[in-house]
């Protein structure tokens, strides 16, 4: 019975490092998404030049200021990830485990808000 204990808390620890790194991936995500978006005024600048159509594209703008947001964003991600699975490795080595989901709470509020933010920027931007 003393085994059972010992591989369920081994399973337990190997899920907490399959959480971290799927929050690692997000994070990840997140920044590329926020460099793309810094860069895409550049994209499309250039894509209109080559197809030799004068467009008027605003440097820096909102693009700019969303696409930081998001890296930041995402390495924030990475942090408070690393934090919550070192908590929760401590939890696991004492014998308990308390469930808190503040940071997907926090990280889907900010999603939801972005996701707003670029469909009404991007609203605006074809009119």
């Amino acid at each position: 019975m003393q085994e059972d204990k010992k591989h369920g808390a081994i399973t337990d620890h190997l899920a907490n490092e399959r959480t971290f790194l799927a929050w690692i991936r997000t994070s990840i995500g997140i920044m590329a998404f926020g460099f793309v978006v810094v860069k895409f005024s550049l994209f499309v600048k250039q894509i209109s030049l080559l197809l030799g159509k004068e467009t008027i594209i605003h440097q820096g703008g909102y693009s700019s200021i969303m696409g930081i947001l998001l890296v930041s964003v995402g390495t924030i991600t990475s942090i408070l990830a690393y934090t919550r699975y070192k908590q929760t490795e401590k939890q696991l080595k004492a014998g308990k485990y308390e469930h808190s989901s503040i940071l997907l709470t926090v990280l889907t509020g900010f999603i939801f808000l972005v996701s707003v933010f670029l469909i009404l920027y991007l609203i605006q931007s074809t009119t």
